[in-house]
């Protein structure tokens, strides 16, 4: 069990900064979508003495010795991934999505083929072709954007896709809020002979629920991370459902040694406890209310005028546009932690404000799901942003509802008694 009392008691200045970081944590509101809670098991494995062991290589073909029991975890870790997302083919090792996608990428592509990608402010990620990230630099990534509706234009997919003629089309997203129609994708890079890569990073716990659409029996690659939604440790995935057992040996090599060394032990430990976890229908309600919490939240928005990207959402998340406020996603971003509430400034699609300025936020519900709140708490607090916003810098406004944050984080502690 994880107990700070007992961690790095002899370090005083970090055990110091340890403690202030779990009170950070216990009194805000997150609502960063990519965060989320691990469970006190997933903290321990990652604590275990797992973190001491070298092992580079394969189950049963490690570069050192002493990977006996490495390997029975690596192996239980792939077993249950594979019975969770019904899957033939899983690797474990990344040490994050990005290093899952960068793996992706290189199993089957060489630098500087095309790949047809989601632009960033229209809600892909980075390493989906963004020109300050390896993918940009990299490959030649062209970019399909949303309509005016915010939606996915599968006519433009497609028209660019014959135009460029990529030799991969990657789907997923990390700021955008509708549905994605996954068979449509792949009836368009089967057209062009392209691979389909699937980036589920933000959706996967949706998926396994049943709550979105699955891209698993359409896409060549899946990647994902194992925490937002999942709810697991920091890392990365990578799976498949295709026939090609070949295509399972060139990610292998392309994880190991193609672009990283020994995996994280101690991790894969933390994966394969948050795989069990995802098992059942507690995993599932949990999931339907991160849903419940989102829509709940638009609903306020939306009877205030606010406008929602995509006008509402899908999935975990949906964007603010603040332009016809006349405030910057950063501003509301300071604005917000003030009080308590921790948001993330972001790009809306067409945005002519810089990354580090923004026109818009990102608000996700897994967290504060993940403690336990439901629509009555969500609500609360999205007429508490509104508020904020609409009150401009108000000092008094601002301490009178991180008062209220503060009350409502004590009756939904993330550790009790820790």
């Amino acid at each position: 069990m994880f107990n700070i009392k007992n961690k790095i008691t002899k370090d005083k200045k970090i055990s110091k900064i340890l403690k202030k970081e779990k009170i950070r944590q216990e009194n805000q509101v997150t609502l960063i979508a990519s965060e989320n809670y691990v469970s006190n098991a997933v903290l321990s494995a990652q604590g275990s003495i797992f973190t001491n062991k070298y092992a580079e290589g394969k189950i049963k073909n490690r570069y050192y010795a002493g990977c006996k029991y490495v390997d029975k975890i690596e192996k239980i870790a792939i077993e249950r991934a594979k019975r969770l997302f019904c899957v033939k083919y899983v690797n474990v090792q990344p040490h994050s999505g990005t290093q899952a996608n960068f793996a992706a990428y290189s199993s089957v592509l060489k630098y500087g083929d095309t790949i047809l990608g989601m632009d960033l402010s229209h809600g892909g990620h980075l390493t989906h072709g963004s020109d300050v990230n390896f993918s940009g630099k990299l490959y030649n990534f062209i970019h399909y954007k949303t309509n005016k509706k915010g939606e996915i234009d599968y006519s433009n997919i497609r028209k660019l896709a014959k135009k460029h003629k990529p030799k991969m089309i990657v789907g997923g997203f990390s700021s955008y809020s509708g549905d994605c129609n996954w068979k449509k994708m792949r009836k368009i890079s089967n057209e062009i002979n392209a691979f389909l890569l699937v980036d589920i990073s933000h959706i996967a716990g949706l998926i396994i629920a049943g709550l979105y659409n699955n891209p698993i029996p359409y896409a060549h690659i899946i990647t994902s991370t194992t925490h937002k939604t999942l709810s697991g440790p920091r890392g990365g995935i990578i799976l498949s459902n295709h026939d090609d057992k070949n295509l399972f040996k060139k990610i292998d090599s392309s994880v190991f040694p193609g672009c990283q060394g020994g995996p994280l032990v101690h991790v894969m430990l933390a994966k394969a406890i948050a795989f069990k976890e995802a098992y059942g229908q507690k995993f599932k309600n949990y999931q339907i209310q991160v849903i419940k919490n989102v829509k709940a939240m638009i609903k306020i928005f939306k009877k205030e005028n606010f406008k929602i990207v995509s006008n509402g959402s899908k999935n975990h998340l949906f964007l603010l546009d603040l332009r016809k406020n006349n405030v910057t996603g950063k501003e509301i971003e300071e604005r917000l932690y003030r009080a308590n509430i921790v948001v993330n400034k972001n790009n809306i699609p067409d945005d002519d404000k810089k990354p580090s300025i923004t026109s818009g936020i990102r608000i996700g519900t897994p967290a504060i799901t993940r403690r336990g709140f439901l629509e009555r708490e969500s609500q609360k607090i999205a007429k508490w942003i509104i508020q904020i916003i609409k009150e401009k810098d108000n000092l008094n406004t601002i301490l009178n509802i991180k008062n209220k944050v503060y009350k409502m984080c004590k009756l939904f502690p993330i550790y009790k008694n820790k």
